[in-house]
């Protein structure tokens, strides 16, 4: 898109908004706007929550560019009425301020009689004269200009904030309320197209990883042949097999073993050292990887001669927590938690396995899953998994045919996610262009909708 510049420029002389509009001003926000954050909520108790108090909005609750309110908590009224300030209505700008900065949200669609409120984490923003609009804010603190600001005003180190009393003094170019509106509907219209694109290919990746767990599946239980005769494997959920198949359980063609922890748990002459690569669950989940060739911590000698060694080549399974049922292959010796376990002298090949349990994950979490609060497998729930056991040169045809497909959706996702990349810098570069001058909108008109729909047609 080639849209014109304004015929002059002026240095501001702050770093993060450069050159700007002549003809527009430097301002800051407690020159434009109101700014409160609920002071006093940390500590909220049981008794502040209610079924249908106000809607207490926390930073959490930023899922897009407006609230939805069935999402959020309620508190109790007293509460809410403690500070008139911070009673929300239809067009408050709110940012977040604690942790993840900046995160920003219009309210919207609050009924007449509807109350919301806001924690300590969010500001509130509004206007304090007719020259201002809450919309451009709302584009202005998604650009580079906003985020420059905080990163060179933010503070703390494990919990980054932005205090009021920064934020307020934060300085831009701002150009008259008209523009201020015209820019807005531009970014609304430029932006929602932007979106748009980058939903869809967000649907594509989608579909491949759905399309990939489909296809393993299928290739580890059906096979590759779809004109072999098939037989009841006697597994309710696992179906028919080929007919030529074994069906069997880890349990008989494997040592299925519980790894351990070194106790006291956190003792420093057991952990964080450098002797022993330490397995835990989060590093069997941490991606889509099918082997696992390094570890963040290790165990020190002492450590890893308390619990047992899993060897290089062994298959491991997470075991317990939200994330249990997990395949890995390691590529190292490594000593191992009690949330995970191993496949010790498997008889089958070691990537057929991982595959095979990698179809299995909902199927563990969703029902094989067992007690009343932290879900977690024991070693006889997972012997007891049954496996479909192909001739060794089907299994190894099957194993390298799902390489070679894993491979090509490999492809077509980086594609894609390098295209949701691009498309996102767009938006970003196209956000801080129109609020900083560098592009002049003030002749844009939107595009009749019924053209647009007519020249999609023409190219469908």
């Amino acid at each position: 898109m080639n849209l014109p510049r304004y015929d002059s420029y002026t240095h501001s002389n702050i770093l993060w908004v450069g050159k700007f509009p002549s003809h527009w001003s430097i301002t800051q926000v407690k020159y434009e706007a109101y700014v409160k954050a609920r002071v006093g909520w940390h500590g909220l108790k049981s008794d502040d929550f209610t079924d249908e108090g106000p809607y207490l909005v926390t930073g959490s609750d930023f899922k897009s560019s407006s609230i939805r309110w069935q999402d959020c908590y309620h508190c109790d009224l007293k509460r809410y009425e403690q500070d008139p300030y911070i009673q929300l209505s239809n067009g408050d700008l709110l940012i977040t301020k604690d942790g993840t900065i900046g995160k920003v949200a219009l309210v919207q669609g609050l009924n007449i009689d509807d109350k919301a409120t806001l924690n300590s984490g969010v500001f509130v923003v509004r206007p304090l004269r007719n020259n201002f609009s809450t919309k451009y804010y709302y584009w202005l603190l998604q650009s580079k200009v906003f985020t420059d600001f905080v990163d060179s005003n933010k503070t703390g180190s494990t919990i980054v904030h932005l205090y009021q009393d920064t934020f307020v003094n934060f300085s831009y170019a701002s150009p008259k309320i008209q523009d201020q509106i015209q820019i807005s509907a531009f970014l609304d219209h430029e932006t929602a197209k932007i979106d748009n694109l980058i939903e869809k290919q967000q649907q594509l990746i989608e579909l491949l990883k759905e399309k990939r767990q489909a296809v393993i599946s299928h290739a580890v239980t059906k096979g590759l042949n779809p004109d072999v005769p098939m037989k009841d494997s006697g597994v309710e959920w696992l179906g028919d097999v080929p007919e030529h198949w074994e069906v069997s359980k880890f349990g008989y063609i494997s040592l299925v073993v519980r790894g351990g922890s070194p106790r006291p748990a956190g003792d420093p002459t057991l952990f964080n050292g450098d002797y022993s690569p330490w397995v835990t669950v989060a590093e069997i989940t941490k991606d889509n990887e099918i082997y696992l060739e390094s570890t963040d911590t290790f165990l020190t000698k002492k450590g890893s001669e308390q619990c047992r060694v899993f060897k290089a080549g062994t298959l491991v399974l997470s075991n317990s927590g939200a994330t249990l049922g997990v395949p890995k292959i390691l590529k190292m010796d490594a000593n191992a938690n009690d949330g995970v376990v191993g496949f010790e002298s498997l008889r089958i090949d070691h990537e057929y396995a991982y595959f095979y349990l990698s179809t299995l994950t909902n199927n563990l979490r969703e029902s094989i899953k067992q007690g009343s609060g932290q879900p977690n497998l024991n070693t006889d729930i997972v012997k007891s998994i049954a496996v479909p056991i192909p001739p060794e040169n089907e299994m190894q045809f099957i194993t390298s045919s799902i390489k070679k497909y894993i491979e090509l959706y490999a492809l077509i996702e980086s594609s894609a996610l390098e295209q949701v990349k691009l498309l996102q810098e767009r938006r970003t570069a196209l956000i801080s262009a129109a609020v900083t001058g560098k592009i002049d909108v003030r002749d844009w008109v939107a595009p009749d909708t019924s053209d647009i729909e007519a020249s999609e047609e023409a190219t469908a």
